[in-house]
């Protein structure tokens, strides 16, 4: 049985985003949008990277850094669904920001 995905509004720099996902990874997904918009606030707030674009690049570079940063430290740790999480995340992330 297949379960019908559902429609989670995120809001990210103060801008409403729609995406469809099972509902099995709702949480996640507001949690990977809140941690994003967290990270582009801080970028923005700083006053060092200008246009939403830059600042949308220079917080997923950060967000895959670390990411690059723990698989290098702890490789057996990471349980073998975690990379198609993650790609499915960076795919909605991209699709996002194709939409604007």
């Amino acid at each position: 049985m297949t379960t019908k995905p559902v429609t989670v509004v995120l809001t990210i720099l103060g801008k409403e985003y729609k995406i469809a996902c099972e509902p099995d990874e709702q949480k996640n997904l507001v949690r990977s949008a809140s941690e994003l918009d967290a990270q582009m606030r801080k970028m923005r707030d700083s006053g060092k990277v200008g246009n939403t674009e830059r600042i949308a690049v220079m917080a997923a570079l950060n967000l895959s850094h670390e990411l690059q940063t723990l698989r290098s430290q702890t490789p057996a740790a990471l349980a073998p669904g975690w990379k198609e999480c993650l790609a499915t995340m960076m795919s909605k992330i991209e699709n996002v920001l194709e939409k604007r």
